[in-house]
């Protein structure tokens, strides 16, 4: 069958079984006192099946970039010599690729076959495969998980597939971020933190550099205090702030803003100790209190960098999860791997 565009076979070394041939029937009639040799049955069909595997796919769910080539491996078990299948290619529903590709042999017992498809469109691409029974091998059929072609260049309003497959990503990492489908602020402040992680220019777009990171699960959060269980973690070196449950398990990561060089936040193992809701008379919003005037709160201003007073700042958008997430003891663990912040409690420390 002719391959329609985009569709290409990637090709293997291949050893051929062929089928013994069946015994042949005797031409001449068997004489009276000899009893006639029974006709052999034919052998029936060997049971099949077959397994698809992506590769040059990268993330959770898989994606891939507009104009990147994806490759489609199809192990079937048993290899049985002269087999091939059908290989179809649907984005997004629509049949958009169609060929017939043989099966060779791998050893083992196994045979395989490799399909390469681009994508010059976002969308989400499925491979399927069929083999049509034959007399030496039944049918069989299988599906690819669905990989979702995306564009990178992703800035604040975009919409559509392609965020929402970032958000996911983000999501699975445990950033806070909406699930909206919109490059909003929300996913904005989920961008910087997860760029401020990777070492990435602290801005709120995503870029080719983004989702390969993203593919490769780079951008994680490293917790340094298990035994704390149920605990915050504010990492001055990264500026990001991250819930974490018992066992280690991260819970939300956040972007934040630390003290500046001038009034740093101190450095240590400390509990809350108070907590108020609503904005007090210095703008803070939703206010944990970690040790004297030092406390994790919502303010107007969080910039990338580290600019407040003492505080733990976090976007007022935040504030209310945290707030609420946090209870009266919960332990506060403040470091810097950079070597910043101060191990001096301040009396004045403010937001």
């Amino acid at each position: 069958m002719r391959a329609i565009r985009h569709l290409s076979v990637v090709c293997a070394s291949s050893i051929c079984l062929a089928a013994a041939p069946a015994s042949a029937r005797a031409e001449s009639a068997p004489t009276p006192s000899t009893p006639a040799a029974p006709i052999p049955a034919a052998s029936s069909p060997v049971a099949g099946s077959v397994k698809l595997v992506l590769q040059k796919v990268g993330g959770s769910p898989p994606f891939a970039f507009v104009g990147g080539r994806i490759v489609v491996r199809g192990i079937v078990w048993p290899y049985v010599g002269g087999q091939s299948v059908k290989v179809s290619v649907y984005r997004d529903g629509r049949k958009v690729a169609v060929d017939r590709v043989r099966v060779l042999a791998v050893g083992n017992g196994a045979g395989q076959f490799h399909i390469s498809y681009s994508s010059g469109s976002p969308g989400l691409v499925q491979a399927r495969v069929a083999h049509y029974a034959t007399a030496q091998q039944g049918a069989f059929s299988g599906r690819s998980p669905g990989v979702r072609f995306v564009q990178v260049n992703l800035g604040p309003g975009a919409q559509g597939d392609s965020v929402r497959l970032l958000q996911s990503e983000l999501d699975v990492l445990h950033y806070a971020v909406p699930l909206s489908g919109v490059l909003d602020e929300g996913t904005g402040r989920a961008l910087i933190a997860y760029r401020k992680m990777t070492g990435l220019e602290r801005a709120p777009y995503a870029g080719r550099r983004v989702f390969e990171l993203l593919g490769r699960g780079a951008g994680s959060f490293r917790v340094r205090y298990r035994r704390d269980g149920r605990h915050v973690e504010a990492d001055l070196s990264r500026q990001v702030l991250a819930e974490i449950e018992p066992g280690g398990r991260v819970r939300t990561i956040y972007t934040m803003s630390s003290g500046k060089p001038s009034t740093p936040t101190v450095i240590g193992r400390f509990r809350v100790y108070s907590k108020t809701i609503g904005t007090n008379s210095h703008g803070m919003v939703d206010s944990n209190y970690f040790i004297r005037g030092y406390a994790i709160h919502g303010y107007a201003e969080v910039p990338t960098y580290a600019a407040s007073h003492g505080c733990l700042r976090v976007p007022i958008p935040d504030a209310a999860a945290i707030y609420a997430w946090v209870r009266e003891g919960t332990p506060v663990d403040v470091y810097n791997e950079g070597g910043g912040g101060s191990g001096q409690v301040r009396a004045n420390a403010g937001p």
